[in-house]
Protein backbone atom coordinates (compact mmCIF):
# COMPACT_ATOMS: atom_id res chain seq x y z
CA UNK A 1 0.00 0.00 0.00
CA UNK A 2 1.36 3.78 -1.37
CA UNK A 3 1.77 6.10 1.43
CA UNK A 4 0.14 9.85 0.81
CA UNK A 5 2.83 12.36 -0.13
CA UNK A 6 2.06 13.86 2.88
CA UNK A 7 3.28 10.66 5.54
CA UNK A 8 6.19 9.95 2.86
CA UNK A 9 9.56 9.96 4.48
CA UNK A 10 12.90 9.86 2.99
CA UNK A 11 15.04 7.40 4.21
CA UNK A 12 18.98 6.55 3.91
CA UNK A 13 20.14 3.45 3.80
CA UNK A 14 23.81 2.66 4.37
CA UNK A 15 24.69 -0.50 2.59
CA UNK A 16 21.96 -0.41 0.51
CA UNK A 17 23.61 -2.43 -2.02
CA UNK A 18 24.40 -5.82 0.59
CA UNK A 19 21.87 -8.74 1.06
CA UNK A 20 20.15 -7.26 3.95
CA UNK A 21 20.63 -3.59 2.59
CA UNK A 22 18.55 -4.11 -0.86
CA UNK A 23 15.78 -5.78 1.32
CA UNK A 24 15.32 -3.27 3.27
CA UNK A 25 15.29 -0.62 0.29
CA UNK A 26 12.78 -3.00 -1.29
CA UNK A 27 10.17 -3.20 2.07
CA UNK A 28 10.59 0.95 2.44
CA UNK A 29 10.02 1.19 -0.91
CA UNK A 30 6.75 -1.18 -1.32
CA UNK A 31 5.71 1.23 1.98
CA UNK A 32 5.79 4.33 -0.29
CA UNK A 33 8.90 6.00 0.96
CA UNK A 34 11.49 7.52 -1.07
CA UNK A 35 14.91 6.17 -0.27
CA UNK A 36 18.50 7.21 -0.86
CA UNK A 37 20.98 4.06 -0.99
CA UNK A 38 24.16 4.71 0.22
CA UNK A 39 27.38 2.14 -0.74
CA UNK A 40 30.54 2.11 -1.75
CA UNK A 41 30.31 -1.54 -3.07
CA UNK A 42 33.25 -3.01 -1.68
CA UNK A 43 31.01 -6.11 -0.76
CA UNK A 44 27.91 -4.47 -1.57
CA UNK A 45 26.42 -5.32 -5.65
CA UNK A 46 24.91 -3.22 -7.99
CA UNK A 47 22.75 -6.15 -9.00
CA UNK A 48 21.15 -6.69 -5.68
CA UNK A 49 19.66 -3.07 -6.15
CA UNK A 50 19.60 -3.26 -10.23
CA UNK A 51 15.60 -3.60 -10.30
CA UNK A 52 15.01 -0.56 -8.21
CA UNK A 53 16.47 1.87 -11.02
CA UNK A 54 13.48 2.44 -12.54
CA UNK A 55 11.43 3.71 -9.30
CA UNK A 56 11.25 7.04 -9.20
CA UNK A 57 11.12 7.13 -5.18
CA UNK A 58 14.93 5.47 -5.20
CA UNK A 59 18.46 6.78 -5.51
CA UNK A 60 21.64 5.61 -5.33
CA UNK A 61 25.22 7.04 -4.13
CA UNK A 62 28.28 5.32 -4.09
CA UNK A 63 29.46 7.01 -1.16
CA UNK A 64 32.21 5.85 1.57
CA UNK A 65 30.32 6.42 5.59
CA UNK A 66 34.14 7.00 6.50
CA UNK A 67 33.78 9.98 4.76
CA UNK A 68 30.76 12.66 6.28
CA UNK A 69 27.81 12.80 4.22
CA UNK A 70 25.65 15.50 3.72
CA UNK A 71 22.43 14.78 2.59
CA UNK A 72 18.10 15.60 4.24
CA UNK A 73 16.66 12.75 5.19
CA UNK A 74 13.58 11.56 7.44
CA UNK A 75 15.34 8.82 9.02
CA UNK A 76 19.05 6.80 9.20
CA UNK A 77 19.54 3.02 8.81
CA UNK A 78 23.11 2.33 8.94
CA UNK A 79 24.31 -0.74 7.78
CA UNK A 80 27.43 -0.43 5.79
CA UNK A 81 30.42 -2.82 6.84
CA UNK A 82 31.52 -5.80 5.42
CA UNK A 83 29.83 -8.92 7.29
CA UNK A 84 31.66 -11.99 6.19
CA UNK A 85 34.69 -12.98 7.49
CA UNK A 86 36.48 -12.98 4.11
CA UNK A 87 36.03 -9.86 3.50
CA UNK A 88 36.41 -7.67 7.00
CA UNK A 89 39.62 -9.66 7.24
CA UNK A 90 40.99 -8.31 3.73
CA UNK A 91 41.53 -4.74 5.18
CA UNK A 92 41.04 -5.15 9.20
CA UNK A 93 41.47 -1.48 9.45
CA UNK A 94 38.97 -0.20 6.66
CA UNK A 95 36.43 -2.35 7.75
CA UNK A 96 37.05 -0.71 11.54
CA UNK A 97 37.13 2.57 9.90
CA UNK A 98 33.67 1.50 8.40
CA UNK A 99 32.24 1.06 11.54
CA UNK A 100 33.12 3.72 13.94
CA UNK A 101 33.31 6.63 11.70
CA UNK A 102 30.44 5.34 9.41
CA UNK A 103 28.61 5.01 12.88
CA UNK A 104 29.77 8.51 13.80
CA UNK A 105 29.04 10.10 11.09
CA UNK A 106 25.98 8.94 10.65
CA UNK A 107 25.02 10.00 13.98
CA UNK A 108 26.40 13.31 13.54
CA UNK A 109 24.12 13.36 10.40
CA UNK A 110 21.02 12.32 12.42
CA UNK A 111 21.82 14.70 15.01
CA UNK A 112 21.94 17.75 12.67
CA UNK A 113 18.77 16.58 11.01
CA UNK A 114 17.41 15.95 14.46
CA UNK A 115 16.40 12.27 13.12
CA UNK A 116 16.02 8.62 14.01
CA UNK A 117 18.89 6.25 13.61
CA UNK A 118 19.35 2.48 13.32
CA UNK A 119 22.51 1.59 13.80
CA UNK A 120 23.45 -2.26 12.63
CA UNK A 121 25.83 -4.56 14.41
CA UNK A 122 28.08 -7.31 12.97
CA UNK A 123 27.48 -10.86 13.10
CA UNK A 124 30.59 -11.15 15.02
CA UNK A 125 28.52 -10.30 18.53
CA UNK A 126 27.39 -13.67 18.25
CA UNK A 127 30.88 -15.18 18.20
CA UNK A 128 31.99 -18.34 17.39
CA UNK A 129 29.37 -20.76 16.16
CA UNK A 130 28.54 -24.24 17.46
CA UNK A 131 26.07 -24.76 14.90
CA UNK A 132 27.25 -24.93 10.73
CA UNK A 133 24.90 -24.23 8.66
CA UNK A 134 23.22 -21.62 11.06
CA UNK A 135 19.89 -21.52 11.10
CA UNK A 136 17.26 -18.55 12.01
CA UNK A 137 16.87 -20.54 15.46
CA UNK A 138 20.24 -20.47 16.40
CA UNK A 139 21.15 -17.32 19.12
CA UNK A 140 24.69 -17.80 18.20
CA UNK A 141 27.54 -19.04 20.92
CA UNK A 142 27.85 -15.86 23.46
CA UNK A 143 28.64 -15.78 27.27
CA UNK A 144 25.17 -16.69 29.05
CA UNK A 145 24.94 -12.99 31.01
CA UNK A 146 24.59 -11.32 27.44
CA UNK A 147 21.71 -13.27 26.57
CA UNK A 148 19.63 -13.29 29.79
CA UNK A 149 20.76 -9.64 31.03
CA UNK A 150 22.32 -7.70 34.14
CA UNK A 151 21.62 -10.25 37.15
Amino acid sequence: MARAFDTRKRILVTGGAGFVGSHLCDRLLAQGHEVLCVDNLFTGNKQNIDHLHGNPLFEFMRHDVTFPLYVEVDEIYNLACPASPVHYQHDPVQTTKTSVLGAINMLGLAKRLKCKVLQASTSEVYGDPLVRPQTESYWGNVEQPYLTGPS
